[in-house]
């Protein structure tokens, strides 16, 4: 089991990237993240376009690495780190988000793994392991492949703190979820809690070191990851237990952590700790004992995540569930695009992120290209909230693009596109 440490520290603009390199420190992440081997910072895209909560803050992303840096880490070593899906763009989420920036503006290489990427079988990477596996095995009888260059690479999970409709709170576990598995994955989603326990298994077989830092200056309730209300919390997190980081971020949203099943499942088979009780807290520990009243993402499900309900677990799993694993399955990719990204987003985001748009926060977004950091952090964010350019009709047609390089994309119909044909297969 990993160390069962987690940092935590209250923050602001004007000092998060030193608040950041202190993070890091405290979870002593030097211990765990080998200097001398590559480092993937596995950035987190949960919708392509912005909003608040859903994924990895520019400045998360960029204290990381000036934290790296500081402490003698080779940059040519360190790379940002991208999946997709199906249903997110991710070469359009790095740019709205203004993650790409940050990767630019550092030089570091920003690795895309469905673009000529060499995928290795899992049996050849990870052995005898794979008879340990939950489920994996019936969802894949033939088995799966994983990034090679994932085997003997340091990650950093830069997750942040979010509900999530199929597994309750979403964090560093999830944040393996786009990058180990295919983009059939969504055969997955019946066994969502298993899966994650059986990629936690991978990882910390593959990894030179697991380390998570989430960010908790946006957060996000409901039905999450996309759909969510965004608050302001302005607090960070980093461990080396992505057990005990999920767990402490569930208990500061109100949850029970051990209610939950994927980390309740990790607990009992040892791949972290998931009790609270027994977990080191450090840094701003009085941070550790708030209880943010979250609804959960169950309780004000939009009509898409009812259906996504129905059909992986209620009544429409056994006329529909077939469905996605045949060349029928691009219907539920344009379904969900059409939803969140033609109507709910250019028609709810704007009136949803209103309150914190307005937050130093949402100020430093709208000013990132222009503001000038310290050695702390940000001292001059503008004076104006952040400004969203794509809202309504002009996120309805960018919607329109999406939706049509999903269908041309999705891998029923372009099996070997985006991953390097020279897969590995186990003989």
């Amino acid at each position: 089991m990993s160390s069962s440490k987690v940092a935590i520290l209250r923050t602001t603009p004007a000092t998060v990237l030193a608040d950041y390199h202190r993070l890091l420190n405290l979870a002593d992440y030097q211990s765990v993240v080998a200097k001398d081997a590559d480092t993937a910072l596995k950035i987190n895209i949960s919708w392509h376009f912005f909003f608040p909560g859903s994924s990895t803050t520019p400045w998360q992303l960029d204290g990381v690495i000036r934290a790296m840096k500081a402490d003698g880490y080779d940059p040519n070593l360190i790379h940002g780190c991208h999946n997709r899906t199906v249903v997110i763009d991710a070469h359009l989420g790095e740019r709205e988000n203004k993650q790409v920036n940050v990767t630019d503006a550092h030089g570091l290489e920003n690795v895309h793994l469905y673009e000529g990427e060499d995928w290795i079988h899992i049996r050849d990477a990870v052995g005898d392991l794979c008879d340990k596996f939950m489920c994996l095995n019936e969802v894949f009888p033939q088995g799966f492949h994983i990034p090679k260059r994932f085997i003997g690479e340091n990650i950093i999970h830069l997750p942040t703190v979010k509900t999530h409709i199929f597994t309750t709170t979403t964090g560093a576990m999830k944040n393996a979820f786009g990058g180990l598995l295919n983009e059939r994955r969504h055969w997955t989603h019946p066994v969502i809690h298993e899966t994650l326990v059986d990629l936690l298994l991978i990882q910390q077989k593959i990894h030179r070191g697991i380390f998570a830092v989430m960010d908790g200056t946006f957060v996000g309730d409901g039905p999450g990851p996309r759909c969510m209300t965004p608050y302001v919390k302005d607090v960070l997190l980093a461990s080396a237990d992505q057990v005990a980081i999920d767990a402490v971020a569930a208990k500061l949203m109100g949850m029970d952590p051990m209610s939950i099943k994927f980390i309740r499942l990790a607990h009992e088979k040892g791949l972290g700790c998931g009790d609270t009780s027994k977990i080191e807290i450090v840094g701003d520990v009085d941070a550790a004992k708030e209880n943010w009243h979250f609804v959960g993402p169950y309780k004000k499900m939009t009509f898409a995540s009812k259906m996504q309900h129905k059909i992986y677990w209620g009544k429409l799993k056994t006329p529909l569930e077939w469905t996605l694993k045949t060349v029928l399955a691009p219907w539920s990719y344009m379904a969900s695009i059409v939803y969140h990204d033609s109507f709910w987003y250019p028609t709810r985001a704007k009136k949803m992120m209103a309150d914190v748009l307005g937050s130093d926060w949402g100020r430093l977004f709208r000013n990132w290209e222009n503001t000038v950091p310290d050695e702390n952090g940000f001292p001059d964010i503008g004076e104006h909230p952040a400004e969203l350019h794509r809202t309504g009709w002009r996120a309805f047609l960018k919607s329109l693009a999406i939706l049509g390089t999903c269908i041309k994309e999705a891998p029923e119909f372009a099996t070997g596109g985006r991953i390097n044909p020279k897969q590995k297969k186990v003989s």
